[in-house]
């Protein structure tokens, strides 16, 4: 397993300046709603996603936090309001040149019955193949660093069925890797992982980061991993932001109760220095 990342894993959002002051922002969103029908899940919202950045979305199940994922992946058109990618309108931009800078990782991606880890991974090349340009040497090489770069090498020519749930999520965040995007979208990829397995799925989230510079939102349950693991946070309750900036920031004892109904103390982190949540609970209530 990976060293843990340093505290100052910040460090990147406040020197990433453009002229003027304004911090850079590869996805911004402006007063989006979202829904599935007349089910409206996220209403009125706004939110940047800053170049360099790892932004975790933390908030109470069914608060919106995959709905506004899969909005800034394209996979949900916003009822209103709309997303820019890069200063373009994402909903207006060709699906191929989407794909091409944007990977998204559902909570539960499926794949067909005895898929091995290559192909799978393979097929993270479909945006950059036309009738014209099928497989090539560039696709293989792009394959090959994905597999390098998340230890899947020896797993190549494995089925998926065979893998750990770990080495599950390391496929599947090689196929967006190999994709060749620099921004992930990840929703909850430390889903049914116990925690060595979340702490090593996070590893390899926060090198990629750090050591290849993507930018990456992902949605994450484990407040403390969040805070841990996250350059930015964005912290939702019924549809609506009610707090993001560094953990730091975000992670008090009064947005804990307003967010999430939880009466907790933070703490300093004794590793990494970041905000640790230790929930009060009913045991250690006075009568």
């Amino acid at each position: 397993m990976t060293a843990l990342p340093a505290a100052e894993s910040v460090a990147p959002v406040a020197t990433a300046r453009q002229e003027g002051g304004s911090p850079p922002s590869r996805l911004h969103a402006e007063n989006l709603r979202l829904g599935y029908g007349e089910n409206v899940i996220v209403d009125g919202l706004d939110i940047d996603v800053l170049d360099n950045t790892v932004t975790a979305v933390i908030g109470p199940n069914g608060c919106g936090k995959s709905t506004l994922l899969r909005a800034l992946g394209r996979l949900l058109n916003p009822q209103q309001g709309h997303v820019l990618l890069d200063g373009k309108r994402i909903d207006r931009m060709p699906t191929k040149e989407v794909a091409r800078v944007i990977g998204v990782l559902p909570q539960t991606p499926q794949a067909p019955e005895g898929l091995t880890v290559a192909d799978l991974v393979a097929r993270g090349r479909h945006p950059h193949q036309t009738w014209y340009r099928q497989w090539s040497s560039d696709d293989e090489s792009a394959v090959a660093e994905a597999l390098r770069l998340t230890g899947m090498l020896e797993f190549a020519e494995r089925t998926l069925d065979q893998l750990s749930g770990g080495q599950r999520q390391r496929a599947w965040i090689s196929m967006a890797l190999a994709q060749g995007t620099d921004l992930l979208l990840l929703d909850e990829p430390t889903t049914y992982l116990d925690l060595a397995h979340q702490v090593d799925v996070l590893d390899l989230v926060y090198r990629l980061h750090a050591e290849a510079g993507r930018t990456v939102v992902m949605v994450l349950h484990d407040l403390n991993l969040a805070a841990r693991y996250a350059d930015r946070l964005v912290a939702m309750r019924a549809g609506r932001i009610v707090a993001q900036g560094e953990p730091a920031e975000v992670l008090t004892e009064e947005l804990l109760r307003e967010v999430f109904e939880l009466d907790a103390r933070v703490v300093p982190d004794p590793v990494a220095g970041t905000p640790l949540v230790v929930p009060v609970g009913a045991r250690n209530r006075s009568s």
